[in-house]
């Protein structure tokens, strides 16, 4: 539950600091909301890598999540552009994190099963 709570607050975060970025343009005041969400979403993403979970999945899921969010809240706030290109875009990322996911699972599936043969041919 704990891995879950950081990815979420890395995501929420670095979302936050992108678009606070953006808003930045019209007013300085908002580069504090550029640096604590990017620094708060690496602390996140620390935490999470300390709580043991896997770095590829970990930053696969993280980016894929921020370009998504980032792009469909960017047109409901700020009226950029999200053309079914664009979404097919934000599909195909997602589909390559699950893809990621899929083959992580099978790993350490297998992964007791190539011990075991190692030790037998020992």
């Amino acid at each position: 539950m704990t891995k879950w709570l950081y990815l979420i607050g890395a995501i929420v975060l670095e979302v936050g600091g992108t678009l606070s970025l953006r808003l930045s343009v019209d007013s300085a005041g908002w580069f504090l909301g550029v640096g604590v969400g990017y620094v708060g979403a690496f602390a996140c993403l620390t935490l999470l890598l300390r709580a043991g979970a896997p770095i590829g999945l970990t930053y696969g899921v993280w980016a894929a999540s921020g370009v998504a969010l980032t792009a469909v809240l960017a047109a409901v706030l700020f009226g950029d552009p999200l053309t079914w290109l664009m979404s097919l875009g934000i599909l195909i990322v997602i589909g390559g994190v699950l893809l990621v996911e899929i083959g992580a699972s099978a790993s350490r599936r297998a992964a007791p099963h190539a011990a075991d043969n190692t030790e037998a041919e020992r």
